[in-house]
């Protein structure tokens, strides 16, 4: 065991995997008092991270789980940051043998929720504290201020929430972290939280290819364009950096970076697992798992080269016929409107996972913790957070008085821009799914009606009618006559 400081006593907290996220959320650690165990599976990065950031604070370095262990004081508390899956069940193993009872593992990484609820049984059974913790920021987030979602033990979080807070961002005065509920509670929020950023990065990823190639402006104007919008109701991180990267220019060949980088989006599952469970739970994100659609379609880069050399048909394609800065604020409105669906879908999923597993999720927590540190930290999260204080039964976030006055505004922009999108021949997966959710939502009459009529046609799978209680079934093969079942 070797030491960065002068320091013998034992670690407040420990970090297994010192990639870069679990290295910036051992500094920031130690960076806010605290002695930090470390330890990693290649020795040579718990060197290198002593050796580069030691004099930031008090670590007490390890080569091997047993010491790491031991360098802990009790009940000893560390946070696993390794790839998800059987690395995370490997060290899982390895910290509740050598640990004690009472001790506490933290998942930090983004594992699948389901896999939480297990691995918290499976270490309950033998007397320790398991706790899946979402972390939101990045690697900056990791190192100055992150959004944390633990989830597990209220009573560990007893133990936990004093360190957590110490190092968590921090929007007036009230840290970005709080307990989620049990088990799986914690890494199932912050599964919807990046399924919400998945659909707010495509709806702004849509934004700009309406003002490229529909309004015909290069990337550093648009860049102002999102600068300025940063400034208003759109103020948030995700429009800030949209802003820094359609600025930037190619190091290289001096051309807009956005250019030259290959426009097929990678995804690491989050947003999947969070479509997946929306169909599992049978609520309708479709912003949601439109954004998730875009990217795998941004990446099917062979059918998509197959399709322009085969030169599929386009019909006729129209120009831009309004006004250029009458069109960027139609924009600006229609992305606003998107934005906000994609954050009341998300709030509605998780309203249905907390109710199904019996978590007792509070929005309004989320909304707070959300403002800082996180990805999709925005301005309106404050409304967010009032909107469900003054009725936590929201049926629906969009169905808050504020936000049915924001969309009235909002609206007619809103189709303005799906209209033109069309007629120019623009895909905008995410602005045109959210707008048909939206009107789904306010239809006095949906065509389900004549869907349960098909269903009941085909597999006498029967209906309900509007005029009477009752389940009823036609008899389609025989004289037609009404059934009640």
């Amino acid at each position: 065991m070797t030491q960065s400081a002068e320091k013998t006593d034992l670690a407040q907290i420990g970090v297994v995997g010192l990639a870069v996220m679990g290295s910036n959320l051992a500094r920031n650690f130690a960076r806010n008092g605290n002695t930090v165990a470390v330890y990693n599976r290649s020795p040579e990065k718990t060197r290198a991270l002593i050796s580069e950031h030691g004099d930031e604070g008090a670590f007490i370095a390890s080569e091997n789980v047993e010491d790491f262990v031991a360098s802990l004081e009790r009940p000893r508390k560390a946070i696993i940051m390794v790839k998800a899956g059987a690395a995370t069940d490997a060290v899982i193993e390895q910290l509740t043998e050598a640990m004690d009872e009472g001790d506490i593992i933290i998942d930090g990484g983004n594992a699948l929720f389901t896999d939480t609820i297990r691995r918290e049984k499976e270490v309950a059974a033998k007397g320790r504290h398991f706790v899946g913790a979402g972390i939101s920021g990045g690697e900056e987030g990791a190192l100055n201020g992150p959004s944390i979602m633990p989830g597990g033990p209220a009573e560990s979080w007893e133990t936990l929430g004093p360190i957590l807070e110490s190092i968590a961002a921090n929007v007036d005065g009230t840290p970005c972290v709080t307990h989620i509920g049990p088990d799986g509670a914690g890494h199932f929020v912050k599964m919807v939280h990046n399924g919400i950023e998945y659909a707010d990065m495509q709806v702004i990823g849509e934004a700009y290819q309406l003002l490229r190639y529909g309004a015909g402006m290069e990337p550093a104007e648009i860049a102002e364009v999102f600068r300025e919008w940063n400034a208003g109701d759109l103020d948030s991180y995700l429009i800030e950096i949209t802003a820094e990267v359609l600025a930037q220019k190619d190091p290289e060949t001096g051309a807009p970076l956005v250019d030259v980088i290959v426009d097929a989006a990678g995804q690491k599952g989050t947003g999947r697992w969070t479509a997946i469970n929306g169909l599992e739970l049978g609520v309708p994100i479709t912003g949601i798992a439109e954004s998730v659609f875009a990217r795998a379609l941004s990446s099917a880069t062979a059918q998509r080269a197959a399709a322009q050399e085969g030169q599929l048909p386009s019909g006729t394609i129209a120009e831009l016929n309004v006004d250029k800065a009458e069109f960027v604020e139609d924009v600006r409105r229609a992305l606003y409107a998107a934005k906000l669906i994609a954050y009341s879908q998300g709030f509605d999923e998780i309203k249905a996972g907390s109710e199904e597993f019996g978590w007792n999720v509070d929005p309004r927590d989320l909304a707070t913790i959300w403002r800082g540190g996180c990805i999709i930290r925005a301005k309106f999260l404050d409304r967010i957070r009032e909107a469900y204080d003054n009725n936590a039964d929201l049926p629906a976030l969009i169905l808050d008085p504020y936000f049915k006055g924001e969309l009235e505004n909002l609206i007619d922009p809103w189709r303005r821009v799906v209209v033109t999108a069309t007629q120019l021949g623009l895909p905008v997966p995410v602005f045109a799914s959210s707008l048909s959710y939206y009107d789904s939502l306010r239809a006095e009459r949906l065509p389900a009606a004549l869907i349960q009529g098909q269903r009941d046609f085909f597999g006498a799978h029967t209906f309900k009618r509007v005029d009477r209680e009752g389940t009823f079934h036609i008899e389609w093969s025989g004289d037609r006559s009404l059934t009640e079942m």
